[in-house]
């Protein structure tokens, strides 16, 4: 299938979000393994005087274990559909946690930042220039902040593969299906069969000139599916 990209995914996510955080609390340990790869950024003294990107927020779950993993930070959390914003507001929040409707480089042209830490939760395979959006979130950081990217990457096995085609298949295609959003939920599929293995996200991060890039697995039946990837922003190109 064709996936799903820039306006017409956003408009998909914006239709999917009244039964978003319903269908994600189907997947056991979505939450405990955003905290687990927010806390991976290792940020010092709980973020006290820290500023810090949430790309991708959708509704406020990632933002949810951003500020878990770093409760006295400053947060600004992004994402490109407004339906999936409307439900992280909806939401209670401290005073140093914002929300905004930006795409990142849309938040790079507005001026923001630099940031000392960015977390990007289920973002990169659903964006049509992914080499482009992190050049992007390296110049957004400063220099030597932190990355941490969230993200279902396969390891090109065919048993992890055919574990996720029966996980999409049997659970979460139907389950979207009831909520008039199959379309999404198969892209969803077709977006993980399609993105970079582990190891070849890693190296793009490299590429990008991140440093210290690595792959780091999340524990139960999400191993070898789903990944924690850390790196820190090098010095900018002269």
């Amino acid at each position: 299938m064709t996936l799903l990209r820039d306006h017409d995914l956003a408009r998909a996510f914006d239709h999917a979000s009244r039964t978003y955080d319903r269908l994600t609390g189907l997947n056991p340990g979505y939450r405990a393994d955003l905290l687990r790869s927010a806390r991976r950024l290792k940020l010092p003294g709980d973020g006290a005087g820290l500023h810090l990107l949430d790309l991708g927020c959708g509704t406020g779950a990632s933002t949810r274990a951003l500020l878990r993993a770093a409760p006295r930070a400053r947060i600004t959390a992004v994402d490109a559909s407004a339906g999936m914003l409307r439900r992280a507001l909806a939401k209670p929040w401290p005073d140093g946690v914002r929300f905004l409707h930006l795409s990142a480089e849309e938040l790079h042209a507005a001026g923001e930042g630099p940031f000392d830490a960015v977390f990007a939760a289920y973002l990169f395979r659903n964006v049509s220039d992914p080499d482009g959006v992190l050049g992007t979130v390296r110049g957004l950081l400063r220099p030597g902040g932190r990355l941490a990217v969230h993200e279902y990457s396969l390891t090109g096995s065919p048993a992890h593969r055919a574990l996720w085609t029966a996980v999409c298949q049997g659970v979460i295609i139907p389950a979207g299906t009831l909520t008039g959003d199959r379309v999404l939920y198969r892209h969803l599929w077709h977006s993980v069969l399609d993105f970079d293995t582990a190891a070849a996200f890693t190296g793009r991060l490299t590429r990008a000139g991140f440093t210290g890039a690595r792959a780091l697995p999340l524990a139960g039946w999400q191993t070898g599916i789903t990944y924690t990837f850390v790196a820190a922003a090098g010095k900018a190109d002269r």
